[in-house]
């Protein structure tokens, strides 16, 4: 790996209206090409819009979906990528060749190439199915990059088989924060009408954007997952209106010892870009903790424990 300019993006995505989406996306890219950043990663499903998927019926599904790669949302994430010559990392709802539903993200490079990660932890609608593999690739940058969405980032043994795998960046896009739960510790709706009203009382949202529903969850698990991997981690998040809730952006870059290089809490679209130093993974405690691994003792991980429970029956997100 050789030092790299990367960029984060949080935005709000109009549901359904991918043309639109994809414009911000083609502002944005452009921003970061001005920054002469190499990467830059998109919050999942930002094309496609997320949360108001719940609402829609398989026909419905159909008509929004898209086939990865030969598609038009693809095709475009790969024209631009070539055009400024920009790693790009977006996300939407892919219609497989097998009449299956994803919630995919793609990684369109300047080389023409493009790889896709289907989410693991899938849960948002009854339609999606759950992908079945990781996904680390090498990139045209000299770095080797992995992908998690959302839920897949929140458990610990997918992002450590990303770095035994030998991902030195991880893309983490996300739609999370101000989630709606039953738990009193974790997150919890922001009032719309604090959002609403960001411009003339920007304390009151700050103040749900940086504090527990936003921030301040973030802080209790997402360093770790950098710190304890050895890895660089692209956080990406909607912010704003995402159907009945709420987002939280803050989108962040962070080094392998889980420190922040960069990171925003504004109430709005915005980007954040920060050099990786290439000399930091090697010597880091997640890369030291990582070679003094004992794979003998950890057979009880493949395990089922009977407690396992299939995302898409959770009514709520994480």
């Amino acid at each position: 790996m050789r030092n790299i300019t990367v960029a984060s993006v949080q935005f709000e995505s109009k549901p359904g209206d991918k043309q639109t989406n994809l414009d911000t996306i083609r502002r944005l890219v452009e921003s970061a090409a001005r920054e002469r950043a190499e990467i830059i990663a998109f919050p999942e499903c930002c094309i496609t819009g997320y949360w108001f998927l719940r609402h829609l019926s398989r026909e419905e599904f159909a008509a929004l979906a898209e086939p990865v790669f030969e598609g038009p949302s693809s095709q475009a994430l790969i024209a631009m990528s070539r055009e400024y010559g920009i790693s790009i990392g977006a996300g939407f709802i892919e219609h497989s060749a097998d009449d299956k539903f994803y919630n995919s993200y793609v990684v369109a490079m300047p080389d023409g190439t493009a790889r896709c990660h289907r989410k693991l932890h899938a849960f948002v609608s009854p339609y999606l199915t759950c992908g079945e593999q990781y996904t680390v690739f090498d990139t045209p940058h000299g770095c080797r990059i992995g992908v998690l969405i959302c839920y897949d980032c929140n458990l610990i043994e997918n992002v450590r088989a990303n770095a035994l795998l030998g991902a030195e960046i991880l893309l983490a896009p996300h739609q999370t924060g101000g989630c709606r739960t039953r738990n009193p510790h974790l997150m919890g709706v922001i009032d719309r009408k604090i959002w609403d009203n960001r411009a003339s009382d920007s304390e009151a949202i700050e103040h749900e954007l940086r504090g527990d529903k936003g921030r301040g969850w973030l802080m209790r698990w997402l360093p770790s997952r950098a710190h304890d991997n050895g890895m660089f981690l692209i956080f990406s998040n909607g912010v704003g209106v995402d159907d009945d809730e709420i987002r939280t952006g803050n989108a962040m870059i962070l080094d392998p010892y889980g420190r922040i290089l960069a990171e925003t809490w504004k109430a709005g679209d915005d980007m954040v870009v920060a050099e990786l130093d290439a000399s930091l993974p090697e010597q880091s405690s997640g890369r030291q903790w990582i070679r003094a691994r004992r794979p003998e003792l950890y057979t009880v991980l493949t395990k089922r424990t009977g407690f396992e429970t299939d995302t898409r029956s959770i009514k709520f997100s994480q």
